[in-house]
């Protein structure tokens, strides 16, 4: 049976035209190219639209995070302030000195200081008598600080840090109408993407401590991700770009751009009390063809067109894995030169 070519393809002796051929080859290759064309289009519009999108995203959370939470914030700072310039001891504890008996102590002094207002209120001079004198106490824990508050409540103060350094005051108000009833979160300055409600389903009522420990767990690990991408931004801002976070900073993605080719950079955490990510993929995109394919040495996947094929930077990935963004970041990028190079050895300068 004949082989079959194209008409015109064929000389009078029957053998293909190698002109021909080579034609009929460049208009493949213009095909490819015009597709790779059509898909960068689509790529652009697709980016274009997600700035967009997270334009809008910063935008919301400023406004869920304007005046109405300043003015909680300002309201109990101020009763904080008061209740600690008013104590009469400050404990620090440590270690085992921080148990549920501790708590119950506390539970019972703001219920019998709520009594002896009340007390008070009323003029009953007899009844005033009988009552003991409690004095005014503040605790130390850790980043934490457990005070009485009026009104039969328990204040907790938790008092973030980045690199040694204070960073942003949080307030937790607990509450109950008797001291044999479970508590209750009545107010707080918690950011609102954070889980305190389901927290709270979850530890309150059964182990009040373990409540205030893990709520503090939280805070300090939101903070210590958000800064450490603020630190990246502020020390290397020049070579990432479109830096994506989600809220918690449990998400996070960018670009290194600052190489022959695009590094993308995508970090997921496995809960909201890690520092360290679990997930990470670390992709260097190169911005031409390698020579191998662009030649011709290998045939190209008429499925993937002129598409590049990214290349899994791994030790970049270890990096992230084991240290903090900052300390990872510094380090891919003075191996990255020479990563790059051995990945993509013909890839133009």
């Amino acid at each position: 049976m004949p082989e079959f070519c194209p008409s015109g393809l064929r000389s009078g002796s029957g053998n293909p035209v190698p002109a021909a051929i080579a034609a009929f080859r460049r208009t493949m290759s213009m095909g490819e190219v015009n597709f790779a064309q059509a898909e960068d289009v689509r790529l652009e519009t697709t980016r274009a639209r997600l700035s967009n999108v997270l334009k809008r995203h910063g935008e919301l959370t400023e406004k869920l995070s304007r005046d109405s939470d300043k003015t909680v914030f300002e309201r109990l700072q101020r009763e904080f302030e008061a209740a600690h310039a008013s104590q009469t001891q400050e404990i620090c504890l440590d270690g085992e000195q921080w148990n549920d008996g501790l708590l119950a102590t506390v539970r019972e002094r703001v219920h019998m200081e709520a009594e002896r207002k009340a007390t008070q209120v009323q003029g009953d001079a007899a009844a005033m008598a009988i009552l003991p004198f409690q004095e005014k106490i503040t605790y130390k824990v850790g980043n934490k600080m457990i005070c009485c508050l009026d009104g039969a409540r328990i204040g907790v103060q938790y008092e973030t840090s980045f690199a040694g350094e204070p960073c942003e005051l949080f307030h937790c108000v607990l509450e109950s109408k008797s001291f044999l009833e479970k508590m209750t979160v009545t107010e707080h300055t918690i950011p609102f993407f954070l889980p305190i409600r389901e927290v709270e389903n979850d530890y309150l009522s059964s182990n009040a401590m373990k409540f205030i420990d893990h709520v503090g767990e939280l805070l300090q690990s939101y903070v210590d991700r958000r800064e450490q991408v603020r630190l990246i931004k502020e020390l290397y801002g020049n070579q990432i770009g479109e830096l994506y976070c989600s809220l918690p900073y449990h998400m996070i993605e960018f670009v290194i751009a600052d190489f022959d080719c695009k590094v993308t950079v995508s970090l997921r955490y496995a809960d909201l009390v890690s520092t360290l990510p679990s997930t990470i993929s670390v992709l260097a995109w190169p911005m031409q063809q390698p020579k191998r394919l662009r030649t011709g040495l290998l045939p190209i996947n008429r499925n993937l067109g002129n598409q590049l094929i990214p290349s899994r930077l791994v030790h970049a990935e270890d990096a992230l894995r084991s240290m903090s963004l900052p300390e990872a970041f510094a380090d891919i990028v003075l191996s990255m030169p020479q990563t790059l190079k051995e990945i993509f050895p013909d890839q133009s300068p």
